[in-house]
């Protein structure tokens, strides 16, 4: 199985989570910073080429009743402009409700401080996002 990385996208970050070789687990790699679109892209591009993969896992923000709001076209558009940027890419979407509040809760089960969370919480959710697909799709 090839890498995949995991997408938390939000307005001002992009958690940034990744498989293990064997697609049983999924660990954390950064937040990035948004400033550009420019920018945004061409920092997943060069994660993308660090792990060799072209396989992205976003995360898709249904309403807690599972329509789509208006957070569902933001992330749609934001993989339109990847997509647009690396043609090649495989992108997967993988309902993300509650991510936030799961990696939050984690979190706080490992007693870190409100300012190590604010810095990790997009990473973390991109992580729950990743693993979530990876249960959901692992061939036994």
């Amino acid at each position: 199985m090839k890498r995949a990385l995991g997408l938390d996208i939000g307005d001002r970050t992009i958690g940034v989570a990744v498989s293990d070789l064997l697609g049983m687990t999924a660990q954390g790699v950064e937040t990035i910073r948004r400033t550009t679109l420019e920018a945004d892209l061409a920092r997943l591009q060069e994660l993308m080429a660090q792990y060799e993969t072209n396989l992205l896992v976003s995360g898709y923000p249904r309403n807690m009743n599972g329509t789509e709001g208006p957070r569902c076209e933001f992330v749609k558009e934001f993989c339109e402009e990847i997509r647009k940027a690396v043609p090649e890419a495989e992108i997967v979407f993988q309902d993300e409700r509650l991510s936030t509040v799961a990696a939050t809760r984690s979190l706080l089960e490992a007693d870190v401080s409100r300012k190590k969370r604010k810095k990790v919480v997009d990473k973390m959710a991109a992580v729950f996002i990743l693993q979530g697909w990876l249960d959901s799709h692992h061939q036994l």
